[in-house]
């Protein structure tokens, strides 16, 4: 129980959820700049995903990522389906980026999408949490 320090709670549970989400850009086309994954940019993705998040009473633990990926760290409470919330980070995400930063879309947004229509979803209950923090903090940004 010892790792379980921020248990949330609903009306009728307590819960530590997390789940490991990695996003790849469509046709893996190197979209982030430096300038859109660091942190003063008021318009980088994370901010966009932290929005997203607040819908869902997600809590973003971690965001980081290189020139055409990203991966998140997300504490969900169990009646919020993964799939929905993705499609949202996903979808929300990818419009707003198009916005925000219209210089890339006639290069890279072809098909009006940002992210590939795949992702990864990974469990975070039997690695500690300190060890998917750190390899997400390892990512290296683009220069």
């Amino acid at each position: 129980m010892a790792d379980y320090q921020n248990i949330r709670t609903g009306r009728h549970c307590a819960f530590v959820l997390h789940a490991h989400l990695a996003f790849v850009t469509k046709y893996r086309h190197k979209v982030f700049a430096d300038r859109r994954l660091t942190r003063p940019d008021p318009t980088r993705p994370e901010e966009i995903m932290r929005s997203v998040r607040q819908d869902f009473e997600v809590e973003l633990v971690e965001f980081d990522g290189e020139i055409n990926h990203v991966h998140l760290l997300v504490d969900f409470p169990p009646r919020v389906a993964l799939s929905r919330l993705v499609n949202s980070l996903k979808g929300v995400s990818s419009r707003r980026m198009r916005q925000e930063y219209p210089e890339p879309v006639r290069h890279y947004w072809r098909a009006q999408r940002l992210w590939s229509g795949s992702y990864f979803a990974g469990s975070v209950g039997g690695a500690p949490l300190s060890t998917v923090r750190q390899y997400i903090e390892q990512q290296i940004r683009p220069a």
